[in-house]
C-alpha cells in the first residue's frame, strides 16, 4: 500500500547524457569528476579517447548513463572513421547532448565542425547543453561574451560554465542534467559505475602511461591489447600480458627506451594504478610489437574494441 509520504517522494529519473566535443575539451576529466572515480583515461594528447566509454552515476535522484566519446574531428584513417561512428551512435542514444567547449582556446574550425555536426545529426527534440569548460583559465570578463555567443546560436537549452579539474560548477551541471531527464527505471545495477570490462580498462591504463611518457608523434600510432588475462580462483594476483603496438621500428625503440627504461617505467606506473583500482596484486608483462598499418586494419581495430551493448 502506498502511503501519502511515498506519493510526495519524487520519482527516480533515468537518462543518457552524451559528452561530445573537439579533442582535448575535457570530456573524460569531466566524467571522472562527476563519478568521483576514474573510468576514462586522461591525457593532454589529442584522440586519447578512441572508444565510447559508459560511466554510470547512481544517486537517490536516479541514474544517469554518461557516454564519453572520442573528440570530434575529420577522419583520416579507418580507426578515425570508427571513432566518429561512436560519436554518431551516442548522438542517437542520448536524451541530452552536452557539447564540452574548451574556453581557454580560441574558437576555430574544430568548434565550428562540432556545431555543424550538432545541427546536422541531432533531432530538434534532443536537448543540447553548451558546457563551457576550463573557466579557471580565463578571466571572468572574457566569459560573458562566450556565453552570449553560444546563446545566440539558438541551439542550446542551457549554457553552463564549469571547471572540470576544479569541480567548479560541476554539481550545478549535474543538477541540470537530472532536471531535464524523465522519471524512469535504472538500466544498470546500482553498484555499477561503468560497463567496460576490466580487461579493456587495463589496456587503456597502459595506453595512458604510453601517452604520458612518449613524444608527440606516438599517440596516434600506438595501441594496446591485452593478450592474456589470468585470474585463478583463490589466487590473490591477476596476471596480465599486454602488447603495445606501434607502426615503425623507430617507434618501438622509443617505447622500449635505453636499456628498457621506458617500458619499465610505463609498466610500473600502470601496475601500481591497476592494483589501486582493482584492489589486488597485479603481475604485468608488456611486449612491444610493430604493425605497420594497424590504423587501417579493420580486423585488428575490432579486436581492440569491446562490445558496446548495454
Amino acid at each position: 500500500m502506498t502511503s501519502p509520504t511515498d506519493e510526495l517522494q519524487p520519482q527516480p529519473r533515468f537518462g543518457t547524457i552524451a559528452l561530445i566535443g573537439r579533442p582535448n575539451a575535457g570530456k573524460s576529466t569531466l566524467l571522472n569528476r562527476i563519478l568521483g572515480q576514474k573510468v576514462s583515461i586522461v591525457s593532454d594528447k589529442p584522440q586519447t579517447t578512441r572508444n565510447r566509454i559508459v560511466g554510470i552515476l547512481n544517486e537517490p535522484r536516479g541514474q544517469i548513463a554518461f557516454l564519453d566519446t572520442p573528440g570530434i574531428h575529420k577522419p583520416l584513417h579507418k580507426m578515425n572513421v570508427r571513432m566518429m561512428d561512436h560519436v554518431r551512435s551516442a548522438f542517437a542514444e542520448a536524451d541530452v547532448i552536452a557539447a564540452i567547449i574548451d574556453v581557454s582556446q580560441p574558437s576555430g574550425h574544430g568548434d565550428e565542425f562540432v556545431i555543424e555536426m550538432l545541427r546536422r545529426t541531432t533531432e530538434d527534440e534532443t536537448t543540447r547543453f553548451a558546457v563551457l569548460n576550463k573557466i579557471d583559465r580565463v578571466k571572468k570578463p572574457q566569459l560573458l561574451p562566450l556565453m552570449q555567443r553560444h546563446a545566440e546560436m539558438n541551439l542550446f537549452a542551457e549554457i553552463v560554465p564549469i571547471s572540470a579539474t576544479r569541480s567548479e560548477g560541476v554539481p550545478d551541471l549535474v543538477d541540470l542534467f537530472f532536471r531535464y531527464l524523465e522519471p524512469g527505471v535504472p538500466r544498470y545495477p546500482s553498484e555499477d559505475f561503468t560497463t567496460q570490462p576490466e580487461r579493456f580498462f587495463a589496456a587503456e591504463v597502459i595506453r595512458e602511461k604510453v601517452l604520458r611518457h612518449t613524444s608527440q608523434e606516438l599517440p596516434y600510432t600506438t595501441a594496446v591489447a591485452v593478450e592474456r588475462w589470468e585470474e585463478t580462483e583463490g589466487d590473490e594476483i591477476i596476471r596480465i600480458f599486454a602488447s603495445i603496438y606501434v607502426e615503425r621500428d623507430s617507434q618501438k625503440k622509443i617505447v622500449i627506451g635505453k636499456g628498457g627504461d621506458m617500458i619499465k617505467r610505463i609498466g610500473t606506473e600502470a601496475r601500481i594504478e591497476l592494483e589501486s583500482i582493482l584492489g589486488t596484486k597485479i603481475y604485468l608483462e608488456l611486449h612491444v610489437a610493430v604493425h605497420e598499418l594497424w590504423r587501417e586494419d579493420e580486423r585488428f581495430l575490432g579486436e581492440l574494441e569491446w562490445p558496446l551493448g548495454g
